[in-house]
């Protein structure tokens, strides 16, 4: 019998794509504190949110196989967080208009106080975009709890020019080819 699988995130997008996986999972919020750390990197950054939520989820069930993962978009160096409302959506897009942007998705399984984290990252190139074109894009999808301000799986696939990583979900916010690899080494099989 497999160990219970708890998604340690609230966010519905990694909700959705875990359920493509077609394995039974729960889903709890972990309710840590993401402000960054003085210095830290977007890979560190989002590695240590990763371990921390499934950490957190894991102290309440010691058997379950815990998912966390965090995402950070940075441009030169600099780490963009959530935007939380339409101002800071529009500057973030403004400041992106043009540029290769890269997003850095933490993962980390954990059970009974063992963890594997991994990294992925995903590079985007933004199309130069007007700042008309960036005022409607925040008036129609509002995507004020995404890093970056956007969001791929909508409209928001028409504001890059082209991207490269492994893992297309990776840029959603749950990297489901490193998640496949990691819940295998688990012994937890997928129903293919």
């Amino acid at each position: 019998m497999q160990p219970d699988v708890i998604l340690a995130s609230t966010s519905p997008f990694r909700k959705a794509l875990l359920a493509k996986l077609g394995i039974p999972f729960q889903v709890q919020s972990p309710q840590i504190d993401e402000t960054p750390l003085e210095n830290e990197t977007a890979h560190e950054l989002v590695s240590r949110l990763a371990q921390a939520k499934a950490e957190a989820i894991g102290r309440l069930h010691d058997q379950a196989i815990i998912i966390g993962s965090d995402q950070v978009c940075s441009v030169d160096g600099l780490i963009l967080g959530k935007p939380g409302n339409a101002e800071n959506a529009i500057a973030q897009l403004t400041r992106l208009s043009g540029r290769l942007v890269r997003f850095e998705t933490g993962l980390c399984l954990y059970q009974g106080m063992r963890h594997q984290t991994v990294v992925e990252a995903f590079d985007v190139k933004f199309r130069t975009l007007s700042q008309r074109q960036i005022q409607r894009y925040v008036e129609i999808e509002q995507p004020y709890h995404c890093a970056g301000s956007f969001m791929s799986e909508g409209l928001g696939i028409c504001l890059f020019e082209h991207f490269a990583g492994r893992d297309p979900n990776t840029l959603i916010g749950l990297p489901l080819m490193a998640l496949t690899d990691l819940l295998a080494d688990r012994g937890i099989s997928l129903p293919l």
